[in-house]
């Protein structure tokens, strides 16, 4: 059965918005890491659509034209955002690859989707903007960019070590690899899209069905022991 599509006024699940606290003075240090991080701030507390320059200003404590060397719009301001929140969803994995020995790939490919599942179910606001990219410029967003393609090139690298040491049913290494960023992708979509409840998957038990959902993913493409 499919779901019904989504209204067009779906947005990502925030975080529930904190109390406005007045701006800290800004006196020394990196301004422009202190406006990343106060736009970072308000897209958790009410999406893309909240961050403004004239906004982050106030967050940093600055003038409203301060940030303007740094930023001159909020595609550039947005296009900084998106390529820290893709820092730190990389950061997520490389943590989690961090904990599996390479000698046992397909374990490697597992704990890729797992870390991408948590990261963008932790953090909807931040998957939403470098996952849709509506919010910034990608022609200026090198190192997301870079990043993005190491992703596929270790996905790619991990999937063939794995048919190589015979984990892998498939030779089709592509569509193995296209059907896993499809499963965690959609996955993380229906979060963001309030799909959940309507599935009977209870907030509580979202990461619990993500790592589920995975291993039946992982179980279908593993080689059974004992076949040739």
């Amino acid at each position: 059965m499919r779901s019904s599509p989504k209204p067009a006024s779906a947005k990502p699940r925030r975080r529930p918005a904190q109390s406005a606290l007045p701006p800290k003075p800004y006196h020394h240090g990196d301004l422009k890491r202190v406006l990343v991080d106060a736009a970072l701030q308000l897209v958790e507390e009410g999406g893309a659509e909240a961050v403004s320059v004239r906004e982050a200003a106030r967050r940093a404590g600055v003038s409203p034209g301060a940030p303007f060397r740094h930023f001159p719009s909020r595609v550039a301001l947005m296009t900084a955002v998106a390529e820290e929140a893709q820092r730190r969803f990389r950061a997520e994995i490389d943590a989690a690859l961090s904990e599996v020995p390479d000698g046992d790939p397909l374990a490697r490919f597992r704990s890729f989707g797992l870390a991408y599942l948590r990261w963008a179910m932790r953090n909807p606001a931040h998957f939403e903007i470098i996952s849709s990219g509506r919010y910034f410029d990608h022609d200026q967003a090198t190192e997301l960019s870079r990043d993005n393609s190491e992703l596929i090139g270790m996905t790619e690298h991990t999937l063939a070590d794995a048919f190589a040491r015979g984990q892998l049913r498939s030779p089709d290494l592509k569509r193995v690899q296209v059907a896993g960023r499809a499963m965690v992708y959609g996955f993380a979509r229906m979060n963001i899209d309030g799909h959940f409840p309507r599935w009977g998957i209870a907030e509580a038990d979202a990461e619990r069905t993500a790592e589920a959902i995975l291993d039946l993913f992982i179980e279908g493409i593993a080689r059974r022991p004992g076949t040739a």
